[in-house]
């Protein structure tokens, strides 16, 4: 009886209200709290970088409250300036946190080298295929004599003679010299040339 009465009675009641406006006022200073630590409900639009230069990247970004992290180089792109930015992630117009990472794809300096294989001896529909699918471009298709029709004999690259083995930008141009069919085929002026020397050389006491 003494319990029932105290819970109707004033003193309990008033502590009652003082426990809930407590627990309110917590709750709410902890939800401010967590807002500002999270700037929950603030937003920044990631800008278009694109075609920037890094320096020009820290700039905006800077101003936006905005980091960023370079991932890695892709392969060269001519459409973009060298050294600017091709890909980002997020992606422009998406919104984001303050302080957000932003991370980007850099365009190289040019076309990287690609190793020569050895295609000597292959015929022209073999060759071509696995030149454009390193890369590079098929340029002007002449012929000498050889006992094999549309071998190859030669790859050069504006005109001078490329061994397997050798490197070259991608998308540079390779002169293909085939064998027509008709008769033997003998070496090139300079390497025969060459390999004389080194034959002398041997030989020279």
């Amino acid at each position: 009886m003494g319990l029932f009465k105290f819970i109707f009675s004033k003193t309990f009641l008033i502590q009652l209200v003082l426990a809930i406006i407590f627990v309110v006022v917590l709750g709410y200073a902890a939800m401010q709290w967590l807002d500002y630590t999270t700037n929950q409900g603030e937003r920044i639009e990631v800008p278009n970088l694109a075609e920037l230069s890094l320096s020009e990247v820290e700039t905006m970004l800077k101003e936006k409250d905005l980091r960023y992290e370079i991932l890695d180089s892709a392969n060269f792109n001519p459409d973009y300036p060298r050294f600017s930015v091709i890909e980002q992630v997020p992606k422009a117009g998406k919104f984001v946190k303050e302080n957000r990472k932003i991370y980007l794809t850099l365009n190289p300096s040019g076309y990287r080298k690609v190793l020569i294989p050895d295609l000597i001896r292959r015929t022209r529909r073999q060759a071509e295929p696995t030149l454009k699918s390193l890369g590079f471009e098929i340029g002007e298709i002449t012929y000498k004599p050889d006992i094999a029709e549309d071998a190859v004999l030669e790859l050069r690259h504006n005109g001078e003679l490329i061994e397997p083995g050798d490197e070259l930008m991608k998308t540079s141009k390779i002169d293909l010299v085939l064998g027509d069919g008709s008769g033997s085929y003998s070496r090139p002026v300079e390497d025969s040339v060459e390999t004389e020397q080194t034959n002398e050389d041997q030989f020279d006491f």
